[in-house]
């Protein structure tokens, strides 16, 4: 067979250039998704990360709000229903994670 410039290929350059194309494509169809897939779970991870750290630090000033501005009504014996409320509004969130995660999607869902 002859190439662009009119020359015989040997079988050994055919194999070689065969192996080439083989081992080229599968690595763009194998190592670039994979490569993708990871920078995708790189950011969701660091996404849900910040997320936790701001739900945390939510629950924490609704915490201290809930102390300092109720005046005398959540203080005495009352002073641990705050922390409840918190601990609630905590469970709550976390509940509504779950539910999404766990949610089905398409036909009989």
């Amino acid at each position: 067979m002859a190439d662009t410039t009119g020359q015989e290929k040997s079988l050994a350059t055919h194999v070689t250039e065969l192996y080439e194309l083989v081992l080229a494509y599968a690595k763009q169809e194998t190592l670039d998704p994979v490569k993708s897939l990871g920078r995708f779970i790189g950011f969701g991870v660091a996404g849900s990360l910040a997320c936790g750290l701001g739900a945390v630090i939510m629950l924490l000033g609704g915490l201290r709000a809930l102390q300092t501005q109720t005046g005398t009504r959540l203080q005495g014996n009352w002073s641990w229903a705050p922390y409840l409320i918190a601990v609630a509004a905590g469970l709550v969130l976390i509940g509504l994670a779950l539910l999404r995660i766990t949610r089905r999607k398409g036909p009989g869902a």
